[in-house]
């Protein structure tokens, strides 16, 4: 068997280790490379999954043991300290509810207190050393400005926390490995058996059962990092192997490498089931509950059962991802389970199963109590992923000022901020932050809306049926994440603006046409056209962070989130705006928060 630090690499790896019975102990805490000593004795490294080397869990080892920190009351003045314990200028920015993981063994610190101007953690307030009363799922992070402090030794520079992709079950997925700072793909060229191995491996999966060329698991975007790549299958890493580094011309992203590997069987797929389809990737949810000798099948709530809940259900089943999760299953009734067993049901969508989502525990509380009102899944063995091109918004940001007496048709489609309905119209003027918005489906299923036809609306001024209601935030934070001024860009029609050489668009706004986003394409919006902008005329000359997110409400099943959000720097001084730094992954909607944060009674697994 592997020693169980190899799961740690993978957010898989490490929930199938919670799980698996074979496992020894718990798994230890993430391989970063550690840093210098801090402040009496103690050392500091950033861990979890995905992230950047300036960013990440924040672990301190104290006597000899790596332990975490609570969230409670952590704030941005804390993470200013961390972030220097840690060897960084300042930070940008923190995270709660362990968003790059949970961590392992103690919790550390418990409501910190810091001013931000303290020259150690040791000097700020909190409940002692070693108490607290949190859990691993409330484990605190930073986002450091990447910026080193003069004189620290220690690069921070994470190795090649090879991931998977695209992949439909746990443990497969298109390969991408870590060079430099940026995700890169792997070239199908001589790829085998024995480099699939080592990637499932030092991913903590095993040996591979397959290794799969041609982009089976869909195409990645941007940089192709390795090709020809040659292992005996011992390589502790992909980068130990013999390989080529290409160039562009080299290999395309159609020969994109991917593995499935084998995994130990944990049984969670003979706790669930779903009854009433009309085939066995749909029907109403049904889990089994109890324990030894008291085991019954029973329903689940629907209240607050959405895509992230489907998607958990669907893994579970071993059925891939969720196209749809439902509230109401009364067509698919299947007569003899009647009980509701489990309710406020909440996942982040990446559990293994509904076990390991936050729910009321055995006290069930359901506003609709009606055996209709119970939920249901429809799976798919693929799934869309949409990514926004980051660098065109940074290459394509600019401010300008629109007379009112050109924002009528906005106005009229609430793309202003709402200081702007007491404005002296026609009169004056607007401050408006454009960009261009590049979204490009890599997915391996098409990106279509939710609504039907029957329900988009009709836009007067601009011509044309809006089929997603919520489709992208646009907005202005502080950096501490207060927002200062948001896109009011809610509705959108998609359709396909241009595609990859061998791909052919499907979907067209005009003429009330069908609207979707096909794999292989992407979806412009110019900076040039109505409401592709945020209104900052009520924002102060400083610092801020630009933050776009797509499908914020998880309205439409992705085969990955992690890459739905963008934030760049910016620097406004009252005439002009700089945006850098504009890169993926660690943005999070409002909605997005609001499902994370706890709420009170709540544990990891329960409401008490």
């Amino acid at each position: 068997m592997l020693p169980v630090s190899a799961w740690q690499r993978s957010p898989w790896g490490l929930r199938l280790c919670l799980l698996c019975s074979l496992c020894l102990g718990s798994p230890s805490p993430s391989t970063d490379p550690e840093k210098r000593a801090g402040s009496q004795g103690l050392r500091f490294r950033l861990a979890g999954f995905p992230r950047k080397p300036y960013e990440g869990r924040v672990e301190i080892q104290r006597a000899g043991e790596w332990g975490t920190i609570c969230d409670d009351d952590f704030t941005l003045q804390a993470a200013h300290v961390l972030c220097r314990e840690l060897g960084f200028t300042e930070a940008t920015g923190w995270t709660h509810s362990a968003k790059y993981g949970p961590g392992t063994g103690r919790i550390w610190l418990d409501n910190l207190g810091c001013t931000g101007t303290e020259q150690s953690v040791t000097e700020c307030a909190s409940r002692g050393w070693g108490n607290s009363d949190c859990t691993h799922d409330e484990d605190a992070g930073v986002i450091c400005k990447d910026q080193r402090l003069p004189g620290f030794k220690d690069s921070n520079v994470i190795e090649a926390r090879v991931r998977l992709k695209g992949g439909a079950h746990p443990g497969e997925g298109r390969v991408e490995v870590l060079k430099a700072g940026t995700w890169g793909t792997v070239c199908d060229r001589k790829w085998d058996l024995q480099a699939a191995s080592v990637v499932c491996r030092e991913l903590g999966f095993g040996s591979a059962r397959e290794a799969l060329s041609g982009a089976r698991m869909g195409q990645g975007m941007g940089a192709i990092h390795l090709s020809e790549v040659r292992c005996s299958g011992q390589e502790p890493s992909l980068w130990k192997c013999p390989h080529k580094n290409i160039t562009a011309d080299d290999c395309s992203h159609s020969r994109d490498a991917a593995v499935r590997c084998n995994l130990p069987y944990i049984g969670v797929e003979a706790k669930i089931r779903l009854s009433g389809g009309r085939s066995r990737h749909e029907g109403r949810v049904e889990v089994q509950v109890g324990g030894p000798g008291s085991l019954r099948w029973g329903l689940i709530c629907g209240d607050d059962w959405g895509t992230l809940e489907a998607m958990v259900a669907c893994r579970q089943l071993g059925l891939g991802y969720a196209n749809h999760g439902l509230q109401e299953t009364w067509y698919w009734d299947s007569g003899n389970i009647t009980e509701v067993v489990m309710s406020g049901v909440r996942c982040t969508g990446t559990e293994l199963s509904l076990d390991q989502c936050t729910h009321h525990g055995t006290h069930i509380t359901c506003k609709r109590t009606e055996t209709r009102f119970t939920a249901g899944v429809i799976c798919s063995e693929t799934a869309s992923d949409l990514l926004l091109h980051s660098a065109l918004v940074q290459e394509t940001a600019y401010i300008e000022d629109r007379p009112l007496h050109m924002l009528y048709c906005a106005a009229e489609e609430n793309c202003l901020a709402s200081s702007a309905r007491s404005a002296n119209w026609p009169y004056g003027h607007r401050r408006l932050l454009r960009f261009s918005s590049q979204i490009h489906n890599l997915g391996r299923a098409d990106f279509r809306p939710k609504a039907g036809r029957h329900s988009w609306v009709w836009h007067e001024c601009h011509g044309h049926y809006h089929s997603m209601d919520i489709f992208t935030h646009y907005d202005i934070l502080t950096l501490n994440g207060t927002k200062v001024a948001e896109g009011h860009k809610a509705s959108f029609c998609l359709e396909d603006t241009e595609c990859q050489e061998d791909v052919s668009k499907r979907y067209e706004c005009a003429n009330f046409g069908e609207q979707g986003i096909t794999v292989g394409c992407w979806d412009l919006y110019r900076h040039d056209i109505d409401c592709q902008w945020i209104d900052i005329t009520d924002v102060k000359p400083g610092n801020y962070i630009l933050q776009v997110v797509i499908n914020p409400n998880f309205e439409v099943a992705e085969s990955d989130f992690t890459n739905n959000a963008m934030k760049c720097n910016c620097k406004y001084d009252g005439h002009r705006i700089w945006v850098h730094n504009c890169h993926i992954g660690d943005a999070f909607s409002e909605e997005a928060n609001r499902r994370f944060e706890r709420y009170p009674g709540q544990t990891s697994n329960q409401i008490i």
